[in-house]
């Protein structure tokens, strides 16, 4: 009987431990999220930053949070969250690769403005708020 609730009480611990290293892993996420963001206001909003090196970064932070969400998984009850934080990403990522950035590259300020404003704004603030409910 006592190997029995020590084998439980060690199973619970390695439980309890899984679901910290879960909520870290998001959170990585998350900074990686918030890393990818700040790379594009940069780019943005500063015109001596829209050479190579500042779009290798916003590329790589980018690629970077894609990475990190590819090697999660969905916490248990929480797949419909999962599910819809990688949408929402998947969204966000392609709307600031092929829309985003050309329009702050090519000098289309307003056409920026508008869609990191609206649709990639609604979109981020989706991700950080699904991220909240996953643990991170």
């Amino acid at each position: 009987m006592k190997n029995w609730i020590a084998s439980l009480g060690l199973a619970l611990l390695s439980m309890s431990h899984l679901g910290a290293a879960h909520a870290n892993s998001f959170a990585d996420l998350r900074t990686k999220m918030t890393a990818a963001r700040e790379s594009l206001v940069v780019m943005a909003t500063t015109k001596e930053k829209r050479g190579p090196d500042q779009q290798a970064l916003v590329k790589d932070t980018a690629n970077s949070a894609s990475a990190a969400l590819a090697k999660l998984k969905a916490p248990a009850g929480k797949e419909a969250q999962f599910k819809e934080l990688n949408e929402t990403w998947a969204a966000f990522k392609k709307t600031r690769e092929t829309e985003l950035v050309p329009a702050i590259l090519g000098g289309k300020e307003e056409l920026a403005l508008k869609l990191a404003g609206g649709i990639q704004k609604e979109r981020f603030t989706r991700c950080m708020s699904l991220l909240s409910e996953l643990g991170g």
